[in-house]
């Protein structure tokens, strides 16, 4: 265990303090994708939600390209996908006209939004990862993983 920036035990997290200037910190993220026939599978990624909880981070980064979704279905609603997508924007941000999910912690958000379900919109598995920079580093997944 690297001991960079910090106690060994991580007692300094534990006590409420941040991570150091550029100290690398765990984080994890999911793919947001679009499955516009549930029946068939296929799936167009959408976007990326990222928490850290050692920066009390929690972000997405959304982009829809309707061409790619009427590619796998041409009756695809996309209004309806990017309506999903505000939802969870808001929910994401602690919005409180996102009802109840968006006044938990950052932590139970995150699983809220990362929780597997069978609609239209749909995360994928969560991943994990070091990062000096949550914000810098969700906008690179979005870049390498979705648009």
């Amino acid at each position: 265990m690297s001991t960079r920036g910090g106690a060994a035990d991580g007692r300094r997290f534990l006590a409420g303090e941040g991570p150091a200037a550029g100290e690398r910190v765990p984080f994890e993220y999911a793919v947001l994708r679009a499955v516009p026939r549930v029946d068939r599978g296929e799936c167009v990624n959408i976007g990326v939600v990222l928490y850290s909880q050692a920066t009390d981070y929690l972000g997405c980064a959304l982009h829809v390209d309707a061409a790619r979704l009427r590619a796998l279905d041409a009756g695809v609603d996309v209004d309806a996908v990017e309506a999903v997508l505000a939802g969870i924007r808001a929910v994401c941000h602690g919005d409180p006209a996102a009802g109840g999910a968006a006044a938990e912690p950052a932590r139970v958000r995150f699983g809220w939004l990362t929780a597997p379900r069978s609609t239209v919109v749909q995360p994928g598995p969560v991943h994990s990862g070091l990062t000096a920079d949550p914000a810098a580093d969700l906008d690179r997944l979005l870049e390498r993983l979705v648009r």
